[in-house]
């Protein structure tokens, strides 16, 4: 009680029912509780289903439940900041699991994996809407680039786990799926904002080809200067080192995420994360075990906070069900009634 009077005194109207803390709150501990029903869930001849599947339910639930949304009210500046925090920890963890050795041998494979996929669902995507759902075609391809990007909250983690059975170690396929996916997350956002510069800027085509060019620049220079400073900084003779290099790997990891979509440029901040820690790791050599234990579960503190928001970002009444049905009804009338006309002299 003591400490609940305390954060009312200090905060004001924020910690209380309908504040940005409160709604930060609630929904965090709404996500873990999600998660864990979720994880006791067990149906017979299927694997057990993911903790993030309830994170996403219980934030969805909150978004679109008339009077539970009443009362937890999620800003949208601090649903921003929480989401990049808990990305940057997942693609910082990325660059801490991956294998010099290993993707100095698949780099040409990797390279492949990262382009190839995203770039092909990307124009399939863009093909398909702009001819079935009369897209334009910036619209279809910064469609294209939302659906074709991976989810490295999802395979990052398989993969370390993977990778400490030493299940494909030999082989590289844990690094290479690790870099593959966080990657072609950099491919899918530096896409989305050259296309969304296409579509509401006065400038020319080349001007947000070069523009998206610059963001993978910057990110990859500003990436490994500050993997060479935390690579030396704090010094190896100094105590707590384990949890003083995560320390820097999770907050500059976060501070260039912010930072990136601050300034506008955000396709650096991802990749600016991966390469500062893909270094530091590297430099560390084995000690970086230490450091990815500590990251892994700050991921998993953080974990609720991406899903539940996630989930909280869905809304029912923005979807419009009775316009997104006249529009099915128009578009597709005659196709249904082909297909039952087929069906009855068929």
């Amino acid at each position: 009680d003591f400490f609940m009077f305390l954060a009312i005194f200090f905060t004001g109207e924020e910690s209380l029912p309908g504040g940005s803390i409160f709604g930060i709150v609630c929904l965090y501990f709404c996500s873990v509780i999600g998660g864990k029903i979720m994880k006791r869930i067990k149906i017979p001849g299927l694997p057990p289903l993911p903790p993030f599947l309830g994170m996403l339910i219980a934030g969805f639930l909150i978004r679109n439940i008339e009077y539970v949304s009443q009362v937890i009210v999620i800003e949208v500046y601090w649903g921003v900041i929480f989401r990049n925090i808990a990305l940057s920890i997942i693609l910082s963890l990325a660059g801490l699991g991956l294998d010099a050795k290993a993707l100095n041998k698949l780099k040409a494979v990797c390279f492949r994996l990262c382009i190839g996929p995203c770039i092909t669902e990307a124009c399939s995507a863009a093909v398909i809407s702009h001819f079935i759902m009369k897209f334009p075609w910036v619209w279809g391809f910064m469609l294209g680039f939302v659906l074709g990007a991976v989810s490295p909250a999802v395979v990052v983690l398989s993969m370390l786990m993977l990778q400490r059975q030493g299940l494909g170690v030999d082989q590289g396929i844990p690094t290479l799926l690790i870099a593959a996916a966080s990657i072609d997350d950099i491919v899918a956002i530096t896409g989305f904002n050259i296309f969304l510069g296409m579509a509401f800027s006065s400038g020319s085509t080349l001007r947000s080809i070069f523009r998206g060019l610059v963001e993978v620049v910057i990110g990859a220079g500003a990436g490994c200067i500050l993997g060479f400073f935390i690579t030396y900084f704090p010094s190896k003779d100094q105590k707590s080192i384990v949890w003083k290099r995560a320390f820097f790997v999770i907050g500059l990891s976060a501070f260039s995420l912010l930072c990136s979509k601050h300034f506008g440029f955000p396709g650096s901040g991802g990749l600016c994360v991966i390469v500062l820690s893909f270094l530091a790791g590297m430099a560390w050599s084995n000690e970086k075990k230490a450091v990815q234990d500590v990251v892994t579960f700050a991921w998993q503190v953080s974990q609720p906070f991406l899903f539940g928001l996630i989930g909280a970002e869905i809304s029912i009444t923005s979807l419009g069900f009775e316009t997104i049905g006249k529009f099915a009804y128009k578009r597709y009338s005659k196709i249904l009634y082909i297909c039952v006309c087929f069906l009855r002299f068929s």
